[in-house]
């Protein structure tokens, strides 16, 4: 297949972990929880920012996804999210107005898989001024390994089903595997900014570059405050034996400390995924470790067709490139403002985003004027799974969230640009075919569908001619569109 000898390197790695069953595992007797970790918002009086820093900083975006959990079968950073504007429109928008903004050449670049290389590509070379520089380089392949065998599996009706990507820890392969690293190191590129693509919140910011560039840290990694919803997540901690930065996982976590590891009065912070690297420092590493960053290992369980459950079980490693954190001494963190982590995993956050909750400004989401927090999310999960649903529910434009404080839907529902939801909204439609929500202001209520007439428990709906109340049945229709789920 051609590829470099760093990911054959990173890949031995991981198979050596895997073959003697070391899982990488950190019981709660070895770690402190990670306490003084500064915060971005008591940096403001602190630093002052410096602009020139911005010509020695790469922005890298990860935008290896297909983000096939949601129906799509292209690079993820191609669904639309505001408007015509997609992820990648955003983020372009974001360099170039820092550019000008700044009067400096902030550098982008892109981490692109095999599957969203052509893609991303293609839809970018519009935006002349980013493309006349070399902007991406390409994320390796790993085989899928038998898990009986632990030998490459194979599979003759597809031999690509026998390939997966290796995670985002195969950052600092491919950096190293493509030459971009030395190229950056090269062209007096010092500072490596990181983070996903389909993070909007992930901007540069020049306070925490320049904060980082002060002080002197190899790896600095962006945390943010654990709520219950992160409690299963990874968070940030301290290993007893050297007083090391860590990040320990869920998988590394042994059964009995898991009411440790999801106290999040304890372990109060999680990983954003945005990561500040200094170049020449992950140059210095890797030459003392034989090229390469020693991530631990994670190993998922697949078939090696993963549309066939019938097909030969197989382990797919990968790795994640926060846990390199442990890797380099006076690495460190900083606890930033939840806005900085605003990812699209789910229909809900695309909903979210798309509606007049939040605004763009200079390519950067935020939330729109007057708006203090954004809602609380829940769409149905087995109705809004796949965008297409998402697609289908919103024909006429997306409701108004900017009032919001819980928004909760239950079954599949049309909605309209004229549907605007005040304070806690909760939608039902328990009839089993998709019903369209008249248009109206939906205030404070309990909304039930099911039937051909409206029913609402507690607040008020507002139509153009009709106030309904609590206890109320209304006497505007509710159209059905036909089965569930269709449009």
């Amino acid at each position: 297949e051609g590829l470099p000898p760093a990911a054959i390197k990173a890949f031995e790695n991981s198979f050596k972990l895997l073959a003697t069953g070391e899982m990488g595992m950190i019981p709660e007797a070895d770690i402190s929880p990670a306490s003084e970790v500064p915060r971005l918002e008591e940096l403001a009086g602190a630093v002052t920012a410096r602009p020139e820093l911005l010509g020695e900083c790469v922005m890298l975006k990860l935008n290896g996804g297909l983000g096939t959990s949601m129906g799509l079968d292209q690079a993820k950073s191609l669904l639309k999210v505001k408007g015509e504007d997609t992820f990648l429109d955003l983020i372009a928008v974001q360099v170039m107005s820092m550019r000008e903004k700044f009067g400096q050449k902030v550098r982008f670049m892109l981490m692109n898989s095999f599957a969203t290389s052509d893609d991303s590509m293609n839809y970018l070379s519009k935006y002349t001024e980013l493309v006349q520089d070399d902007i991406q380089f390409v994320q390796n392949k790993v085989p899928k390994l038998d898990r009986e065998t632990l030998q490459p599996a194979s599979y003759e009706p597809n031999p690509g089903c026998e390939w997966c990507p290796p995670g985002h820890g195969d950052l600092y392969a491919a950096l190293e595997g493509s030459g971009t690293l030395d190229k950056l190191l090269a062209d007096g590129i010092k500072y490596m900014f990181v983070s996903n693509s389909d993070n909007l919140g992930a901007v540069m910011d020049l306070t925490l570059l320049t904060h980082f560039a002060e002080s002197d840290s190899p790896f600095m990694m962006e945390c943010a405050d654990r709520t219950v919803n992160d409690k299963k997540g990874g968070h940030l901690a301290v290993r007893n034996a050297d007083s090391q930065l860590i990040l320990r996982e869920a998988a590394m976590c042994p059964d009995e400390d898991e009411d440790e590891f999801q106290d999040i009065s304890k372990h109060k912070f999680f990983n954003t995924n945005n990561l500040w690297i200094r170049l020449d420092k992950l140059r210095e590493y890797m030459d003392s470790h034989d090229g390469i960053i020693p991530l631990p290992m994670i190993s998922n369980k697949k078939t090696v067709n993963p549309k066939d459950e019938s097909s030969t079980p197989v382990f797919q490693l990968e790795t994640a490139m926060g846990a390199a954190i442990e890797c380099f001494t006076g690495a460190s963190a900083i606890v930033v403002p939840r806005d900085r982590f605003a990812p699209v995993k789910k229909c809900s956050d695309l909903l979210l985003l798309r509606s007049d909750a939040y605004a763009v400004v200079d390519g950067k989401i935020v939330l729109a004027e007057g708006v203090d927090s954004a809602p609380q999310m829940g769409l149905d999960s087995k109705k809004y799974k796949l965008v297409q649903s998402l697609e289908k529910a919103c024909p006429n434009g997306t409701p108004s969230l900017a009032e919001t404080t819980k928004f909760t839907v239950k079954g599949f529902v049309e909605f309209d640009a004229g549907n605007k939801f005040v304070g806690e909204v909760k939608i039902v439609n328990g009839s089993g075919v998709t019903k369209a929500l008249p248009p109206g202001t939906y205030d404070g209520c309990t909304v039930d569908i099911s039937a051909n007439a409206i029913s609402v428990t507690g607040g008020t709906i507002t139509f153009a001619s009709a106030l309904i109340r609590e206890g109320e049945e209304g006497g505007v229709g509710v159209g059905e569109r036909g089965e569930e789920g269709q449009g």
